[in-house]
């Protein structure tokens, strides 16, 4: 068969974007924390010295909107004014309203909090039922803040995007045909330690060598030469423009709606993690090797208006037979995927960075007046297996 190329990129904690990210989830899971009914559709913008928090939210909690800011700051690592942002210095702009209560007369009787079309996908080709590209990519990212944290290379800063090349035969992972790693650094550092620091201790340590190469591989850190200036300060950070790294890396469709800053009420997110658990359930039942799902719905309507499976080809069962049988085990509704999957808890500061899908972390939310619940991330659960293979007929 043909050899083709398809790649996926992923970025780090520190990128600004993702800081928007994971503080929107911060003031989530802190409202939460108080008051699991919460309504918090909450937008954050980062950019030199700055950070501003707005949205809508009804909750009977009270948070401290700058602590959550600097102490998301603090996590991911600036605390230096170099840096371009610092957690303990810089300035922070809040303007949360309340949410309207056209939107809360439909949600309040178990309808969707809006109108849209959500995806999830699966496949057989990694242990995570994840695209192997957007898989390794993250991998790459996740080391890369490793290294920086544990010391073992201390010039690293928060910073920092990879890119993942993986060449294919037909459907078939043979070789990463290219990497591309870009890493914010101290401007101290000489960019042939860089180069070999990052090469060791970051893309040799997470790629597997059955797929990795370096003598067969094109590989790019740092191609421009120099990457000091980063973070917010680099590039202004907002809520929700990387989609496409939260999910499949560009391999499954995605809706359009982001994730981050959101509650389980608007099915943006909550949609997306229960069509990501359904495929991921007709994969691992061998119904499929892999497995796309579209859930669509009507603002204020409890039942999607349409649950759409696509196989490619490579289901056992026709795709609207699937279809069928996803519909009889699965209840799409927003109240019951809520309550199945937990989404009432405050558990989503962690999904903000190195993708929502494909990671089963025990997570524990810092920070929340306590310790928090300890939670799986349900959505990657396997437990309609059984279920599944019955409603396709054995």
């Amino acid at each position: 068969m043909s050899l083709t190329l398809f790649t996926s990129e992923s970025v780090t904690e520190g990128h600004p974007d993702k800081i928007a990210d994971q503080i929107s989830d911060a003031v989530l899971d802190h409202m939460l924390a108080q008051d699991p009914a919460s309504r918090v559709a909450c937008e954050t913008l980062v950019t030199t010295g700055l950070a501003m928090v707005a949205g809508e939210v009804t909750t009977r909690g009270y948070v401290h909107l700058p602590e959550i800011v600097r102490g998301t700051l603090r996590r991911i690592g600036y605390t230096n004014a170099s840096y371009g942002i610092d957690a303990t210095t810089c300035a922070v702009l809040t303007n949360l309203d309340q949410q309207s209560p056209d939107i809360a007369m439909g949600v309040d009787t178990g309808g969707a909090g809006d109108q849209g079309m959500m995806f999830g996908y699966a496949s057989n080709e990694t242990p995570e039922f994840m695209p192997p590209t957007i898989h390794y990519a993250h991998a790459l990212t996740k080391r890369l803040a490793d290294v920086r944290k544990n010391g073992e290379l201390p010039w690293v800063r928060p910073d920092g995007k990879a890119q993942v090349t993986i060449e294919f035969d037909g459907d078939v992972p043979v070789r990463i045909h290219t990497v591309v790693v870009s890493s914010q650094h101290d401007p101290e550092v000489s960019q042939a330690d860089l180069v070999a620091g990052i090469r060791e201790k970051v893309v040799k340590a997470v790629l597997p060598p059955e797929l990795y190469d370096e003598n067969n591989c094109v590989l790019h850190i740092n191609p421009t030469g120099r990457f000091v200036i980063g973070g917010p300060h680099g590039d202004a950070g907002l809520t929700g423009r990387k989609i496409i790294v939260d999910t499949y890396g560009g391999v499954g469709r995605h809706g359009g709606g982001a994730f981050s800053g959101k509650d389980a009420t608007k099915v943006d997110r909550s949609a997306a993690y229960a069509a990501r658990w359904a495929a991921k359930n007709v994969v691992a039942a061998g119904l499929a090797q892999r497995c796309e799902i579209q859930l669509a719905y009507a603002i204020g309507v409890a039942e999607p208006v349409s649950v759409h499976v696509r196989t490619d080809g490579t289901g056992t069962l026709p795709d609207v037979e699937l279809s069928k049988a996803v519909r009889q085990v699965f209840d799409f509704s927003p109240k019951a995927i809520i309550e199945r999957l937990g989404l009432r808890n405050a558990i989503f500061t962690p999904t903000a960075a190195y993708g929502h899908f494909g990671r089963i972390p025990e997570v524990r939310v810092p920070d929340c007046g306590g310790p928090g619940p300890v939670q799986f991330f349900s959505w990657e659960l396997t437990d309609r297996v059984d279920d599944l293979k019955t409603a396709a007929g054995g």
